[in-house]
């Protein structure tokens, strides 16, 4: 899953970073003084020496002391294991500020996405009982996936644990919710499945997707008969004595939970729930995630037989793409992010790598299965900790003597040098994660390629062509970009030094020749969305109120919530091929008004809201669920009646932010002019809201 869902366009910059974290691709005001860690064998609590491991313990409380301090994390929780041995175990912050309770080895954390170790794991298991194939279509064992595209049924059970089906990526709506699942999650999926296209053929692309996990989450329910909660119990939790893993914190019963509190006001946030569990919806201690992916990687274990183990360890092949982007293509293992870093497998050993980022969560696990080393880090808060992770695996293995310490060399700004010609052609609009435009320009003249986002309007970076590359100060060291062309297609590729891999980090929007346009005008035209759950997680609110705009300079295409191309005067498809959670637009029409559906989520014009009056508004949700909104025309002082189970949320348009959430803030509250009111609950909820006009 990804980080967060506040802004899903991530830049080309922030993309380096992760990619560099390794060298591989890649808020709390309280603090406490370190406690005594935590040192025991994996049968008993006999003390290990830590003397070789004092480096890596270092590093480890001054990176995660680093991250609470800044504000980046409430708490933290770290484990480091070394042939198959807890050598050191500690919890950092609070996990409950009101009780004071600190953060233990027995404190679980959402994992997010390291969940996807977990369901290729299981599946696995049935790969290992005869019962699945991988190289099976996906419909031989859930016929009731579909899709517009005929090329679905293409699509192998390999495919949809190592990111190479093709799909749009992932559906986000109502996936990730406060205190409470969605259970009729995966419907929804197949259903959101049911009205989209592929963006590639199956195989030829393989940027990261949620919904493939999602399909393998609904396989192994399908072939084994159970609830794939209950599949990880009885075939992993149990017989690996994993007592401290389960459903997301949101949901799991019982058991000590680090809570999240809002960097900025210092407030408790409601348990999250994760409700894709295969993709992203597991809870766990380190400690658990540390005996979980050694024991599931050894060649001899319990619970997988070796050859499982071998192909679930296996760099899977590279997508087409890759193969024809670079001669050092990256490459996705089965549910690893990681599967072979050339930084480290030149040192003879294999790391395997999944980082893991929920709305509030972050998680990193690394893992070398023939030293049964383990390391693992989680932080409540949107924090870096794929880069403290790698630090501190990197610190065990200089002590350890595996690998040499690094030498810290001098950045020496990069020569600006003369740009070659034929690099004018990548000039225009480059498309990443979710549809997010950056526009590029080469400038011959002056010697560098800058950028900016085209929504936000803001500077990206600036980059000098040096010794063949295109690189800039902080990059020299560590990497550069190159521009390349592959079957008439445009891409900007990262290559990593450290790891020495590249990836793909951007596609070029081809220019249309002859554009179409959508039936209505969709330049600065505000949107509310209108299928929300009530108890969604607060950061999905980013997406509850949106503007879709045209891109000048660039015919053909419409911003909605992400670039999309036009196709006819009702759909607009997938910009580009080679990026993830990208998303498609249907006008539809509704009530006498031109709705919108973007792939998973539905809109409607926010012109038509009613205006909220002076004095009483009654609010009732209908039969078919929806979500209403209320917009304010002058500054009100409101208070609410609500049901139960019902949610009131509050967008300042004059601060583009929300300024009340029921779910937190209970008082009455000003609410300025434009300001729109969301209400959210179950068909015939009914809500009040009440209040007099303000006089400034």
């Amino acid at each position: 899953m990804p980080r967060s869902n506040k802004k899903r366009a991530i830049s080309v910059i922030f993309i380096l970073i992760v990619l560099l974290a390794v060298g591989v691709l890649g808020s709390i005001v309280f603090l406490r003084l370190p406690r005594t860690p935590i040192s025991r064998t994996d049968t008993n609590s006999a003390v290990v020496d830590q003397k070789n491991y004092q480096s890596a313990i270092t590093t480890a409380r001054t990176l995660l002391w680093k991250d609470i301090a800044s504000g980046k994390a409430s708490s933290a929780e770290v484990t480091i294991m070394d042939n198959g041995q807890v050598v050191y175990t500690e919890g950092f912050g609070m996990a409950d500020r009101e009780k004071s309770i600190p953060v233990d080895k027995n404190t679980m954390f959402n994992i997010g996405s390291v969940s996807k170790v977990y369901v290729a794991a299981a599946i696995m298991k049935l790969v290992d009982d005869g019962r699945v194939s991988l190289d099976e279509p996906v419909v031989t064992y859930l016929p009731e996936f579909k899709m517009a595209d005929p090329r679905y049924k293409d699509i192998t059970v390999r495919m949809i644990i190592s990111h190479s089906p093709g799909l749009p990526g992932s559906n986000y709506a109502n996936a990730i919710d406060s205190a409470h699942s969605n259970t009729n999650i995966l419907n929804e999926t197949l259903d959101t499945l049911s009205k989209s296209y592929l963006k590639a053929a199956p195989g030829d692309v393989a940027p990261y997707t949620n919904d493939g996990y999602s399909l393998a989450e609904m396989i192994i329910e399908k072939v084994s008969g159970k609830k794939y909660i209950d599949f990880l119990s009885e075939n992993f939790f149990k017989p690996l004595g994993l007592k401290n893993t389960g459903l997301s914190i949101g949901e799991i019963k019982g058991k000590q939970i680090a809570s999240y509190y809002d960097p900025a006001t210092g407030k408790a946030q409601p348990a999250e729930a994760v409700s894709i569990l295969g993709a992203g919806g597991l809870s766990a201690t380190t400690e658990d995630l540390c005996r979980f992916v050694l024991a599931v990687t050894a060649e001899n274990n319990i619970v997988l037989k070796p050859s499982a183990v071998a192909e679930f360890i296996k760099p899977q092949q590279p997508a087409k793409l890759n193969e024809q982007a670079s001669k050092n293509p990256f490459k996705w293992g089965l549910g690893w992010d990681y599967a072979n870093v050339p930084v480290y497998d030149n040192h003879g050993f294999q790391v395997l790598g999944k980082d893991g980022g929920t709305y509030e969560y972050t998680s990193m696990v690394y893992a070398i299965p023939s030293k049964r080393i383990c390391v693992a880090a989680f932080e409540s808060g949107m924090s870096n900790v794929d880069q403290n992770v790698t630090d501190v695996l990197n610190a065990v293995l200089v002590a350890k003597g595996m690998m040499p310490q690094e030498k810290k060399t001098v950045a020496v700004p990069p020569e600006p040098q003369t740009i070659p010609d034929e690099y004018a052609l990548y000039n225009g609009y480059y498309v990443s994660t979710g549809g997010a435009v950056k526009q590029v320009t080469i400038d011959i003249e002056n010697k560098n390629v800058t950028s900016h986002d085209v929504i936000d309007q803001l500077p990206d970076m600036v980059l000098v062509y040096n010794n063949g590359h295109f690189t800039n100060n902080d990059l020299a060291s560590k990497g550069y970009l190159d521009f390349v062309t592959i079957d008439g297609e445009q891409y900007m590729l990262m290559h990593a030094s450290g790891p020495g891999i590249d990836n793909i980090t951007s596609q070029k929007a081809k220019p249309v020749s002859n554009p179409v346009s959508l039936k209505i005008n969709m330049d600065n035209k505000e949107w509310i969305q209108r299928n929300v759950y009530p108890l969604v997680e607060k950061a999905d609110f980013s997406s509850h109120l949106i503007t879709s705009n045209h891109i000048k300079g660039l015919p053909g295409y419409v911003y909605f919530n992400g670039l999309k191309k036009v196709q006819s005067s009702t759909f607009a498809a997938m910009p580009v091929s080679s990026m993830r959670d990208l998303t498609e637009l249907e006008l539809i029409d509704k009530d006498g008004q031109t709705w919108a559906r973007n792939s998973d989520r539905l809109y409607s014009p926010a012109d038509q809201v009613t205006l909220l009056k002076s004095g009483n508004n009654y609010i009732k949700i209908g039969s078919d669920g929806l979500n209403e909104w209320l917009k304010t025309d002058e500054g009100i002082v409101l208070k609410f009646t609500k049901p139960d189970f019902g949610r009131i949320v509050i967008f300042d348009t004059t601060q583009a932010k929300v300024i009340y959430d029921s779910l937190i803030d209970t008082e009455d509250i000003y609410v300025p002019k434009g300001s729109f009111i969301e209400f959210l609950g179950n068909p015939g909820d009914a809500f009040g809201a009440s209040g007099s006009t303000v006089n400034l």
